[in-house]
């Protein structure tokens, strides 16, 4: 079990229908389209237990998503996300990693790092909500008063930010983010494949219920 998978978020659980709006969303309008024929990239680093997780890592489908904290375009593609989380269920593995880009956030290094010293207590989801929910606010303090809103223990939470514990994971999402030629937030990988084009519900559904013609199947270490 991914260590992500203990404090699930509640609309995991949750069917709702889905509303034009959520499914036409998109999240990098400026997202160019592959040429016919190129091979798309595939993800470099597979999903491990080091990873926050929902659904089992043994899932039949899988998506990676490369996203920032205090990006406007993951905040939008997050409806998208949960929906596809509620359809699928245990089909379905999510992974998120970070790749915070403080060139243009200056905040989305900090909050990255908040959410893994909370997910070290098995409470990432439930911190990687609210950073969403409060993005347009984020700061030392806002972190800290959220933080204190959840189940972790604050002694601990401020002991992984500042002996690098959770700086060291993002660091490592990083490094594969790299390795793995993400340059922007959010970036997707359905099943081990680079996703391009619009992230929208329909489109990703449809693309991880697509049965592999030799492709690239979804790493798991």
């Amino acid at each position: 079990m991914g260590r992500g998978m203990i404090g699930r978020p509640a609309w995991a659980f949750e069917r709702h229908r889905t509303s034009e709006r959520e499914k036409t969303i998109r999240a990098c309008p400026d997202e160019k389209p592959m040429n016919e024929g190129d091979v798309l990239p595939g993800l470099v680093l597979p999903i491990e237990r080091r990873d926050n997780c929902l659904g089992p890592p043994s899932a039949k489908y899988s998506l990676v998503e490369y996203g920032d904290y205090t990006s406007l375009h993951c905040r939008h593609v997050l409806s998208v996300v949960q929906e596809l989380v509620r359809e699928l269920r245990d089909d379905l593995c999510f992974v998120f990693r970070n790749f915070p880009q403080p060139n243009l956030h200056p905040y989305s290094r900090p909050a990255a790092e908040a959410a893994e010293a909370a997910g070290l207590q098995g409470k990432f989801w439930l911190m990687h909500d609210r950073l969403f929910e409060h993005q347009d606010s984020l700061s030392d303090r806002v972190v800290r008063e959220i933080a204190r809103g959840l189940p972790v223990e604050m002694e601990d939470f401020e002991r992984d930010l500042s002996s690098g514990s959770a700086s060291r994971r993002v660091a490592e999402d990083l490094e594969s983010a790299s390795e793995s030629g993400v340059e922007a937030t959010p970036t997707f990988f359905v099943n081990g494949t680079l996703s391009v084009g619009q992230y929208e519900f329909l489109p990703l559904l449809e693309a991880l219920r697509r049965p592999t013609s030799g492709g690239t199947e979804p790493r798991r270490a």
